[in-house]
């Protein structure tokens, strides 16, 4: 059985202490919805600390004196969050700050691609304004979930896509540090989302923390 220790797809012991060793964060917000939240179904053989908490565990573990706010909110679309999130997270001041969003706004046959953009660039904007350097994300592509019904499939996979692509572009414009994991060797691996059909697993949120991390040391060494 693969574990956490024996996956290929995550951090190696002490690699994480390595890769982010000196980082100058001190102030780590995130805002987003379920993905940013964390509904972290157990695996077993890993840590059920989810996604962004494991970040923020790693950061600390570099500089313990690392303040920490999570404002996720589960089911939230993407002006929800900017309109419900950005004001507490800017007054935070953060100088790191991981931003997900779009992918209730994709469940829909109505994703308007233009309007969560726009909410989005607001947001990366905003935060990068006020000097926080910020983590953007092509989340895997829960269209390959098997808890996804076969007629929503391909219609659900493709809007993840386009979101995951239109997000990357963004990052592109703006300059963010982006992850991107939609097109990652287990995004079409069914074992990696969680039994609602909406969300990835421990697994999951595993494999992200090891690429986030190492995306991170890359923006270090640049």
């Amino acid at each position: 059985m693969i574990t956490e220790a024996t996956d290929q797809y995550c951090l190696a012991e002490g690699e994480s202490a390595k890769l982010l060793a000196g980082h100058p964060w001190r102030r780590f917000v995130v805002l987003g919805d379920s993905v940013a939240e964390g509904l972290c179904e157990p695996v077993p053989g890993y840590s059920e600390l989810q996604w962004a908490d494991r970040l923020a565990a790693e950061l600390r573990a570099s500089a313990p004196s690392l303040e920490y706010l999570n404002l996720g909110v589960s089911g939230l679309r993407a002006h929800e969050i900017r309109s419900s999130q950005l004001e507490p997270a800017l007054a935070f001041q953060p100088d790191l700050a991981l931003v997900v969003g779009g992918g209730n706004d994709a469940f829909s046959a109505r994703y308007n691609p233009e309007s969560v953009d726009a909410e989005l660039t607001a947001i990366v904007e905003a935060l990068q304004s006020a000097g926080a350097d910020v983590i953007t994300l092509g989340m895997f592509n829960v269209g390959y979930s098997p808890a996804v019904v076969d007629w929503l499939r391909p219609g659900l996979q493709t809007r993840m896509k386009v979101l995951a692509e239109r997000t990357q572009a963004m990052s592109e414009r703006l300059s963010t540090i982006h992850v991107h994991l939609t097109d990652h060797p287990l995004s079409t691996d069914p074992g990696l989302y969680s039994a609602d059909g909406r969300h990835g697993n421990a697994r999951s949120d595993a494999v992200a923390a090891a690429v986030t991390i190492r995306r991170l040391a890359q923006h270090l060494t640049r």
